[in-house]
């Protein structure tokens, strides 16, 4: 009879409940999604291999370098290779169909990343032919493109200068086994993008992005650096060169600290959320009152009193919890392939996260539930019958 008497009392106020309910759902969904997203932000960076330097222009990651310096970066003790890496900018048929493009030293890709393992087609047949390219398994998935498919892109920062697209051919589709490498990306050779602008036939800006550095075995990083900044130090171009984990860092921070504003906002919302929630059960307390005087003169125990406004309290949102973890669960893959498009590959709404959530929504019920089930179990049942609030 208790236990139904919980049920009956925690839709006694339908709306105040439902309301309850639902920003209990919206907390919990957000406490998920905004730590899965934290995740995605941060995984790049702890999966950057610690043998990998990127060089870029000191002034700005948006002021190429010149393909010259690739010859006296790989003359730097400690240096075993590198790779020149150039953003194309293009976009498929249209502006909405965004995925990263980067022109490449087509033979080195492979030795630049292990982490792309070539599953259809074949690394000869990329290097072999200029035009050529190879795709991420889900960009591939995404548009039905495979081996031997011909790729018209639009160059948005290198426009054919007779104002057609540029044709790539796929030759392989890889996948990735790490990380800090998009399956949603397009490799393709970087000889093509600059013989191109050479001759007339794009307009752009020429040099290079950045440069990939491969370290040598038992070289050290922090040398490395230091000695190829030195290089360049009184230009023409100067350098700063950093390792994989840093340079993936500058992208997560570019607009200040992202991670720890996703957490204070999470905490916000929680916070917010749980005074919310406490002042519900006070008022369920105090609309309990008298009923809980009459079960007490019936010969109900302090113990029941207070499992009924804490089970009340506990179930309300646990059931919230409960329907924001299915909420978020639900939208992981979407989101997850949407991030990917801006490189973010690692957005999962993990089932610790998962736990995470359900366990603060009951952490939320017990809190504020147990002022009221206390005060509930301490009420004389005299007090409680005269009560007429």
């Amino acid at each position: 009879m208790p236990w139904l008497l919980l049920f009956r009392n925690l839709f006694a106020h339908p709306v105040r409940s439902l309301l309850t309910l639902g920003s209990i759902v919206v907390a919990v969904f957000l406490i998920c999604f905004l730590r899965a997203m934290v995740g995605a932000l941060e995984a790049g960076v702890e999966a950057s291999s610690q043998r990998r330097l990127i060089v870029q222009s000191a002034v700005s990651l948006f002021v190429n370098l010149p393909t010259s310096y690739q010859t006296k970066i790989e003359a730097v003790p400690g240096v075993d290779s590198s790779m020149k890496m150039q953003w194309f900018g293009g976009y498929y048929q249209d502006p909405s169909n965004f995925f990263a493009q980067f022109g490449v030293d087509a033979e080195r890709l492979l030795r630049a990343y292990p982490e792309i393992e070539i599953v259809e087609g074949s690394a000869l047949d990329f290097e072999a032919r200029r035009s050529s390219c190879i795709i991420g398994e889900q960009l591939a998935a995404d548009f039905g493109w495979s081996v031997g498919d011909s790729i018209p892109m639009v160059g948005a920062l290198y426009p054919r200068a007779d104002g057609s697209t540029w044709n790539f051919e796929v030759a392989g589709i890889y996948r990735a086994l790490s990380n800090n490498v998009d399956d949603r990306t397009m490799w393709f050779h970087f000889e093509y993008l600059e013989r191109s602008l050479e001759t007339g036939g794009a307009l752009g800006p020429g040099g290079v992005g950045v440069f990939v550095l491969h370290l040598a075995p038992g070289a050290d990083a922090t040398g490395v650096m230091a000695r190829v900044d030195a290089l360049f130090e009184n230009g023409p171009q100067r350098v700063q060169t950093t390792t994989e984990s840093e340079f993936q860092r500058q992208f997560v921070t570019m607009l200040g600290s992202v991670p720890t504003l996703l957490s204070s906002i999470g905490g916000g919302v929680l916070f917010a959320i749980a005074l919310a929630t406490f002042n519900t059960m006070l008022m369920a307390s105090r609309e309990r009152t008298h009923s809980i005087g009459i079960l007490k003169a019936l010969g109900f125990t302090h113990r029941t009193a207070f499992a009924l406004l804490m089970g009340e309290s506990l179930l309300l949102c646990g059931l919230g919890g409960a329907i924001g973890v299915a909420v978020a669960l639900a939208i992981d893959g979407p989101v997850r392939g949407f991030l990917m498009s801006y490189g973010f590959t690692a957005f999962e709404v993990a089932p610790s996260t998962a736990a995470l959530g359900l366990g603060l929504a009951l952490s939320v019920g017990l809190l504020a539930g147990l002022a009221p089930a206390i005060g509930a179990a301490r009420l004389r049942v005299v007090e409680a019958l005269r009560f007429e609030g």
